[in-house]
C-alpha cells in the first residue's frame, strides 16, 4: 500500500520544460550553437551543474561553463517564469485529495532549493508538501536514487510504500533504482525515454486515481 507520493517539480507540478527549453535554445544560439534543438533535450531533468556540462560539451569547449551559466541566468532574469500561469490546473486538487486520504507528499527536484521554495509559494501549494529536497543538496543527482531514498527515510517510510511521479528519463530511473513504483506523466516533446515507468498517465488526477485505487484494495 502506498503511503506517500514523491513529486518531481519541472514538467510535473508545472509545465516549465518548454519555457526553459526555449530559454536554453536562445542562449545557445547567442553563444554560437548551430545544431538541432533535439541535442539540448539531454538537459531535461539535469541539475544546474549537469546542464552547464552538457551545454559546454555541445559548444565544444569554445565558451566557459561560467559564461554559459551567466548567460542563462541573465536570460531568465530578463524573462522570468510565471510559475502559477504554467502550473498544471489539476495539481492543487490532486494534492488536497492525496492529503485527504492520508498520504504524505514530498517535492524532490533537481532545481536549487531557492527555486523549489519560490515556485511552491508562487503556486500557493507549499502547505501541501511535508518535505522538499533538491538534488543540488546531495552528492549525487538523479538518476542516482539518493534523492528519493532520502525523502522516504525522512517521511518515515519504506521505499515500497512510496510512489514517484516523474517525467524525465533520469527521474524515472532514479525512482526505479530506489525500489519505488514510478508513475510518469506522458510527454513526447523532449526525447525522453519513459519506458521504465510502471504506469504512464496524462494528468496528476489520473496518477492519484492509480495510487488511491491500490490503497483502496490493500
Amino acid at each position: 500500500m502506498k503511503r506517500a507520493v514523491l513529486f518531481d517539480m519541472d514538467g510535473i507540478l508545472y509545465d516549465s520544460e518548454r519555457f526553459y527549453m526555449d530559454v536554453t535554445l536562445g542562449v545557445m544560439r547567442s553563444l554560437g550553437y548551430t545544431g538541432p534543438e533535439e541535442r539540448l533535450h539531454a538537459v531535461v531533468g539535469a541539475t544546474g551543474e549537469g546542464t552547464w556540462k552538457i551545454l559546454y560539451d555541445l559548444l565544444e569547449g569554445n565558451v566557459t561553463r561560467r559564461d554559459i551559466e551567466q548567460a542563462w541566468i541573465a536570460a531568465n532574469r530578463a524573462n522570468p517564469l510565471d510559475c502559477k500561469a504554467v502550473m498544471f490546473a489539476d495539481i492543487p486538487d490532486t494534492l488536497r485529495r492525496l492529503r485527504a486520504h492520508g498520504l504524505k507528499t514530498a517535492c524532490c527536484s533537481s532545481s536549487p532549493v531557492s527555486v523549489i521554495e519560490k515556485s511552491l509559494e508562487e503556486m500557493e501549494i507549499r502547505e501541501y508538501f511535508d518535505y522538499t529536497v533538491s538534488s543540488e543538496e546531495l552528492p549525487r543527482p538523479k538518476p542516482d536514487p539518493m534523492i528519493y531514498l532520502l525523502a522516504a527515510e525522512t517521511l518515515g517510510l519504506k521505499p515500497e510504500e512510496c510512489a514517484v511521479y516523474e517525467d524525465s528519463r533520469m527521474g524515472i530511473e532514479a525512482g526505479k533504482r530506489a525500489g519505488m513504483t514510478v508513475i510518469a506523466r506522458r510527454d513526447t516533446r523532449f526525447s525522453q525515454d519513459q519506458s521504465r515507468a510502471d504506469k504512464l498517465v496524462m494528468t496528476s488526477a489520473e496518477m492519484a486515481d492509480y495510487v488511491l485505487e491500490e490503497k483502496k484494495h490493500a
